[in-house]
């Protein structure tokens, strides 16, 4: 099941990978909070107790999947602090949505953290998985190019390389993405953002990199 679930990520261009509940915990523990955009549990033992030592290490989305329904299991996962609980089979493009609508609602009652925001004050760019705003109004973006904006708000100023910004959007998923993908990304993300801005926010030098000058 899970080499499936795997597999069907990786068509969608989302990197992902299965491990044992024990390894995944080890890896959590190393590992920076926001190395995950989400998490996909199968059923295993005790999984309500590992539900709340996973979510001590991340506030990623976490989606459990059960064989068969069971009120009782699904109220202790919600309780153990799971954000969403689906029957198998499910497509991974209605996990993937999933996940997104988590992020965006914010439903574990998290303080939303700051926007970054350009000099004028009219991009406004989270870190909490919502799409940026321009003049108020939200500038739906693809995973990777919201990604990328918001690792360099998060760097306003600093120069940054290709290899930097790959690594941020691509690291320790163990994608075979060339790392020239990253030039695609960012040359949609940065037309997208002059229509509406009128001006470009991301500074291209050639051979050294890009910086985000808002």
């Amino acid at each position: 099941m899970a080499a499936e679930y795997v597999a069907g990520f990786n068509a969608q261009a989302v990197p992902a990978r299965s491990t044992n509940a024990d390894d995944f915990l080890a890896w959590l523990a190393g590992n920076p909070a926001d190395a995950l955009q989400g998490i996909v549990l199968g059923e295993c033992a005790d999984r309500a107790s590992r539900t709340a030592r996973i979510r001590s290490f991340s506030q990623a989305p976490i989606i459990a999947l059960n064989e068969t329904r069971s009120l009782e299991q699904t109220l202790d996962l919600f309780t153990a602090g799971i954000d969403d609980v689906v029957r198998r089979p499910v497509h991974v493009r209605e996990i993937l949505a999933r996940a997104e609508a988590i992020r965006r609602r914010g439903i574990r009652g998290e303080i939303q953290a700051p926007a970054a925001q350009d000099r004028s004050g009219r991009l406004k760019v989270f870190s909490d998985g919502r799409d940026p705003e321009i003049d108020g109004i939200s500038l739906i973006l693809p995973r990777r190019e919201r990604h990328i904006l918001e690792y360099f708000a998060g760097h306003r100023g600093r120069q940054l390389s290709r290899a930097q910004i790959f690594t941020a959007v691509y690291a320790d998923h163990g994608t075979d993405v060339e790392e020239s993908v990253v030039e695609g990304h960012i040359s949609k993300l940065r037309k997208k953002l002059r229509m509406r801005l009128g001006y470009d926010p991301i500074e291209a030098k050639r051979l050294a990199g890009y910086t985000f000058v808002g």
